[in-house]
């Protein structure tokens, strides 16, 4: 029930019910007074809190904005590019919301606080002043009445019609007040149903103001939460492969250091204890110490591994002779003797062991220094770029394109090694050399003859694009800008000898032809690289720095192979200064994020945790080839069936987003979606050919399905579909153009990559 209203009528009859009434209304302005009261203690702890909120975060957007990530080598992937300016775009978003919130928070004062403080002093407090006038008059009229009825009826009759008067001025005043009051405590009551409840509207519509803020700035920043999505997972998924190889490093040189030293410009470098004459005997300091045998020039520089700091200044002398020391001549073992040049006395070494005295030892005295053989000459043989080797290279080729080009896993699967090096010992026979190629090579598997002609370029006595160049390569695969790292590649193409240019241009046109037949042998363009990168530019010395850059090695067999005719065919032309190269570099950075076209969308197929890890560590062993070969074989025995059947735990599995031709770049980027730098298949839930004879042909016959996004993509074209994992399209059909469906999303009409979605 609500409030009975206040009759002014009643103000002068005073009954009781009517004060009964009064003191209703006088409760509920009670009761609406400690309610504001409380809301404004709430609303001010409210501010207060948000402020120091806002505060929290923007600390926390500077420290994410003041973070830079390092990666390992001296350049970035596109992928990592986007993953190290992420934190800034985070902290941007994050103060871009608490700039809003402050705005907030300003406000919060002016339309909440304020007004309700003005509300309980103005009002309600202007109905306790009239409460306490009327309480005040109501005493004052009773006291008069009181004394008004008790005077004597014997008294003057003047002083009775005087009282008289004086107790109607009181009444008349009381009554005056009464009403008075009853009007304010009724206007208070009908204000608070306002000027109460305003405030608090003001305020939502301020908190939904953010809100909406929020929800917009979720809006901007959708498109590169995608693209870092996608930038993650590749990362990710290149890191598994890395970590592989870095651990199979890792574990021989645990089993044999000595094999795997780095290739040093010193004849010899290591830890030595320097003999030091004090004014009380003598101490033992630890230096380390390299010698150059050409100068003869021993440096000397003391070291404390414990605290990881120089313990002094560094000191260089000449070499004038070295002796080693008799174990009867000094209480330390493994002691040598070495005379300077250019310093008086002999100055007496401590070698870590009797071994390493020796090594010491031959490199002082001018004997052949002793360097680690490169596990690659450990397998080189005789195999030359003459004419006996190109003759085995064309053979090889001729044989795969004219009855293997459409195998599963050409060039991946391996061979028996046995059969391998049967068939290179017949081909590389100088009396079968000048036989026809079907004649050598029509009784051999495909996998034997691939395997070979991959043996074959290994056993030379240098990769095929050299030693020398392989950093330069490297380099110019890092270049961020797709145009300079074509110019660069083809103008060092052109800088090799004769022959290998030759080689490579003969193998270039064959992989480019192999990869053309990609829905037949899963072979894209990336997975050449993966399989001939370590292959025709494998680093001198194998180190973790060279297995950071494998990336770098395929991205350079696939620019050769999508390139090749333009590399091979079209002189150079003149190479880039440095500083060209810087500026492109920079301005390729302060460009807009790449497109789809210039950066990698490929997104691996997630796995269940225990199949996952079983895949992680089956990727790359001792050699990548070899098992993701394997991996291959065990994906094409699972099936009887014609058209491949994959599990999740036989592969990680990766998409590749289509071509569309005469409409996408002819040169696409080394890390494109035809081309990402770690091994892939389609994915299992992809649409996929069944045989050659149906490549042409789409799988899905029903028209107008729906169908769900299983990655993300970005469009390239304005006839393309962007959209996130998990978006489901209506009308789903085949398009005219291959390994494209046509849907709509949001009633828009547009293209669709067939691999990236299953049908529901």
């Amino acid at each position: 029930m609500g409030l009975p209203a206040l009759e002014f009528s009643e103000c002068c009859l005073d009954s009781p019910q009517f004060r009964e009434r009064l003191r209703s209304h006088e409760a509920e302005l009670e009761k609406t007074n400690k309610f504001i009261k409380e809301l404004i203690k709430d609303g001010k702890s409210l501010v207060a809190a948000l402020k120091n909120l806002s505060a929290a975060k923007r600390k926390f957007a500077d420290s994410l904005n003041e973070f830079k990530f390092r990666c390992i080598g001296d350049a970035e992937t596109d992928d990592e590019i986007c993953i190290a300016k992420s934190l800034q775009e985070f902290a941007t978003v994050l103060r871009n919301l608490e700039d809003e919130r402050m705005r907030m928070i300003e406000n919060a004062s002016e339309v909440l606080i304020t007004p309700l403080e003005k509300f309980r002093k103005e009002q309600i407090g202007a109905a306790k002043d009239a409460k306490k006038k009327y309480d005040k008059e109501t005493e004052k009229y009773c006291g008069v009445l009181e004394k008004h009825l008790n005077l004597s009826s014997k008294k003057k009759e003047s002083q009775l019609q005087e009282a008289d008067s004086q107790v109607d001025l009181v009444r008349q005043h009381f009554y005056e007040v009464s009403l008075e009051y009853v009007f304010k405590v009724q206007e208070v009551q009908e204000r608070k149903m306002f000027e109460f409840v305003e405030p608090l509207l003001a305020f939502l519509q301020g908190l939904f103001t953010f809100y909406h803020h929020g929800y917009e700035l979720a809006k901007d920043f959708s498109d590169f939460k995608t693209e870092l999505t996608i930038s993650i997972q590749n990362t990710r998924n290149r890191f598994e492969g890395t970590r592989s190889e870095v651990e199979s490093l890792m574990k021989k040189m645990k089993e044999n250091p000595h094999e795997h030293k780095n290739i040093s410009p010193y004849t010899m470098e290591g830890y030595l204890y320097v003999q030091e004459k004090r004014h009380f005997g003598t101490s033992w300091v630890k230096h380390y110490c390299t010698y150059q045998r050409e100068s003869k020039r021993i440096t000397m520089v003391p070291f404390d591994q414990k605290s990881g700091g120089k313990g002094g200044e560094d000191e260089a002398v000449i070499l004038k002779s070295c002796t080693r020391r008799k174990t009867d001549s000094i209480e330390k073992r493994f002691c040598f003797d070495v005379e300077a040049v250019d310093r008086p006395g002999v100055i007496t070494m401590q070698a870590l062991s009797e071994e390493d005295r020796r090594l010491w030892m031959e490199a002082m005295d001018g004997r052949e220094p002793v360097y680690n053989s490169n596990k690659d000459n450990q397998s080189e043989g005789t195999a030359q770029l003459d004419n006996i080797g190109f003759s085995i290279i064309k053979k090889c080729i001729h044989a795969v394109e004219t009855r293997g080009i459409n195998e599963q896993g050409l060039y991946r699967i391996v061979g028996v090694n046995s059969r391998v090096q049967k068939l290179l010992s017949i081909l590389m026979d100088p009396k079968t050399a000048t036989e026809t190629e079907t004649e050598i090579c029509a009784e051999w598997e495909i996998k034997t003859i691939t395997s070979a002609l991959k043996t074959y370029l290994r056993m030379l006595p240098g990769p095929l694009m050299m030693y020398q160049f392989q950093r330069s390569f490297i380099k110019a695969a890092k270049l961020e800008n797709q145009e300079s790292r074509v110019s660069e590649i083809h103008s060092l193409v052109h800088r090799l000898p004769e022959k290998n240019r030759q080689m490579l241009h003969l193998l270039m046109n064959h992989l480019a032809k192999v990869a053309n037949n990609h829905k037949q042998n899963l072979m894209t363009v990336a997975n050449l690289g993966v399989v001939f990168g370590p292959t025709l530019l494998r680093p001198q010395e194998e180190t973790v720095a060279a297995i950071m850059d494998i990336k770098f090695q395929n991205i350079v067999i696939e620019i050769l192979i999508e390139n090749h005719e333009k590399i091979f065919n079209t002189v150079p032309e003149t190479p880039p200064s440095n500083s060209q190269l810087l500026l492109s570099r920079k301005k390729s950075t302060d460009s807009k994020p790449p497109s789809c076209s210039e950066r990698p969308l490929t997104l691996f197929h997630t796995a269940q945790p225990n199949e996952k890890q079983e895949n992680r560590n089956s990727i790359i062993n001792s050699s990548l080839e070899s098992v993701i070969s394997s991996n291959v074989n065990s994906f094409l025995n699972s099936s009887s069936a014609p058209q491949p059947s994959l599990n999740s735990s036989d592969l990680e599995l990766e998409v590749i987003k289509p071509n569309r031709p005469n409409s996408l770049p002819q040169n696409p980027s080394p890390t494109s979606p035809l081309s990402p730098s770690w091994p892939m298949f389609s994915a299992p839930s992809s649409p996929m050919p069944t045989s050659s004879t149906s490549s042409d042909s789409s799988p899905i016959s029903s028209p107008l399905r729906k169908a769900r996004a299983l990655y993300a993509c970005k469009a390239e074209h304005d006839s393309e579909l962007s959209f996130t994992a998990g978006t489901v399209f209506d009308n789903v059909h085949p398009s005219q153009e291959p390994g494209w469906l046509e849907g709509t999303l949001n009633g828009k009409t547009g293209l669709i990559p067939e691999n990236y979605v299953e049908f529901l």
